[in-house]
């Protein structure tokens, strides 16, 4: 816990990551496909002679300007603000090993921005061929973009072979490893095609407001050429999303296929539902379309090109929660878990303290008691992650009906952390030495019943006792360690058992030696 806590109420800080990602992804993406989609128009329209494209495209190119240099990077900033603030160890370790990958992204963003300023203001300034210049050059600095994030994105589910490296420090050094990892190709491929879409989408939305009397045949050319941007997402996307499929380590695919293998039951996961609603909405998105911009496209509004983009967001956000799903309980996966805990320190957090070194916790934990205090701290640190109190997945709800042994119970399990424990696949270990775990215990107790229902257990280590064995030894043959150092004994009471224990030998000797020594005695008295 080398942070403080981020609390957002009811909806936790995921969800104020999602709503901020999935908004900023519907713009972003816009982005890179509408920087493909204008200066194509264009191209077509100089081709066909079709000038009356150029007003509308000019208006567009304004719409476009606004959308993604003000909104676009405003829920940019948006996220590195939350992800700051809800997970500082994974952002942390995203920057990190990605230094210049970020370096080159922002130097990519801040060329989009310039030429899609230029773009707009020199319609009608500048020559055809200069200005179709300028819309490629975008269009190439805004894939730029794309390529870039896409790597340290598919990183954190496949980072390969640079989990070898690891907390050697040498991580950095190790920057294609990780970026060329084995979901950057299909996934690339998966975004470009959804960038496609999304142009066409929101090309549908802005040309849906032209009045269809009076600008008839030219809103009818560019919604059905608007329209035709979605085949391409269509005809490709399973087969990069199978592709992608077949990149996903066993384990996390597992979360899937049992979702899929139990349909007929009922028993969706929920990576199986929201995969289901990508597919359902993205197939609604096709109907609309060709009911509404294809058959009729003089007639098609702007409310209805919105109910296209809303379905778009469904999809969107129906995709993005299956990736970040599959990732569980991994913020980077085998690496960092959901929690904030590196996989490479688990064992030194449990011997030492989830507390002990958290400059945000030292005012309660400054005695060796439990105490719902600490309890409050670990629960902040480990839980809120992914749990509020009373909201989005409230603890207060799963920990309901339960008293604090069974709580304790559901404590242990997730301490274990053993592969058939129901929560191995989807929650990260909790760490945190007994006091902390007994915290936590009363703490959650409280949360659920209002008060404490279980006696509190008392975690302090015992003395060791008089003339006690001071060494064990494990049934793993593993190196003898001495009981007095997990402990922690009083020096006095260590120096106690070795000096009691040579008592007994020694009054053993002296006595056999006594009777081996007198018969010579007496032959000694003889003359």
């Amino acid at each position: 816990m080398n942070y403080p806590v981020w609390d957002v109420p009811v909806i936790g800080s995921g969800w104020t990551i999602g709503i901020i990602a999935i908004i900023h992804i519907l713009i972003s993406h816009f982005a890179v496909g509408g920087g493909i989609f204008l200066p194509m128009a264009e191209a077509k329209a100089i081709r066909e002679g079709r000038k009356d494209w150029f007003p509308a495209l000019e208006k567009f190119s304004k719409f476009f300007l606004i959308l993604t240099g003000v909104f676009g990077a405003m829920t940019g900033v948006g996220i590195w603000f939350s992800i700051g603030l809800a997970n500082p160890e994974g952002t942390s370790a995203l920057i990190h090993n990605f230094v210049f990958g970020w370096a080159i992204e922002w130097v990519f963003f801040l060329v989009e921005l310039t030429l899609a300023a230029a773009y707009y203001y020199t319609w009608g300034k500048v020559s055809e061929r200069d200005h179709l210049r300028l819309g490629w050059a975008y269009a190439i600095a805004s894939i730029g973009t794309l390529v870039i994030i896409t790597g340290i994105l598919t990183f954190k589910l496949t980072p390969g072979g640079w989990l070898a490296f690891a907390g050697s420090g040498e991580e950095p050094h190790h920057f294609f490893e990780a970026f060329f990892n084995a979901g950057y190709l299909p996934s690339l491929g998966l975004r470009i095609l959804v960038c496609v879409s999304l142009a066409g989408i929101w090309a549908l939305v802005y040309f849906g407001g032209m009045d269809g009397e009076t600008e008839g045949p030219t809103k009818e050319k560019l919604v059905r050429w608007a329209a035709k941007w979605i085949l391409p997402a269509y005809a490709l996307m399973p087969v990069f999303a199978l592709w992608y499929y077949t990149t996903i380590p066993a384990d996390h695919r597992e979360l899937f296929q049992l979702g899929v293998s139990t349909i007929g039951q009922g028993a969706f996961t929920h990576v199986t539902r929201m995969a289901l609603m990508a597919v359902l909405s993205s197939a609604t998105i096709a109907l609309v379309i060709f009911l509404f911009a294809w058959l009729f496209p003089r007639e098609l509004t702007r409310g209805q090109g919105l109910a296209i983009l809303f379905l778009a967001l469904l999809a969107t956000a129906s995709g993005e929660s299956v990736r970040e799903f599959l990732r569980k309980p991994f913020v980077v996966n085998g690496y960092l878990y959901s929690n904030g805990v590196r996989v490479l320190n688990i064992d030194k957090v449990n011997r030492v303290g989830y507390l002990a070194n958290s400059p945000w916790a030292k005012p309660v934990t400054d005695t060796t008691l439990p105490s719902p205090e600490i309890g409050l701290r670990m629960f902040q640190g480990q839980c809120m992650a992914c749990h509020t109190v009373d909201g989005y997945r409230s603890m207060k709800r799963l920990a309901g009906g339960r008293d604090g042994k069974a709580i304790g119970s559901i404590l242990k399990i997730l301490k274990d952390h053993k592969p058939e424990s129901p929560y191995y696949k989807y929650m990260p270990p909790l760490v945190g030495n007994a006091a902390e775990i007994e915290s936590l215990r009363q703490y959650l107790d409280i949360m659920a019943n209002g008060k404490l229902t279980s006696g509190v257990v008392d975690t302090r280590p015992k003395p060791a006792k008089a003339g006690a064995d001071t060494t064990v030894v494990r049934t793993d043959s593993a190196k003898v360690a001495p009981v007095a150092d997990s402990l922690k004994v009083a020096k006095d009471s260590l120096k106690v058992a070795p000096k009691d224990t040579a008592k007994a030998p020694a009054s053993k000797a002296s006595a056999d030696t006594a009777k081996a020594v007198k018969p010579k005695a007496d032959t000694a008295k003889r003359p």
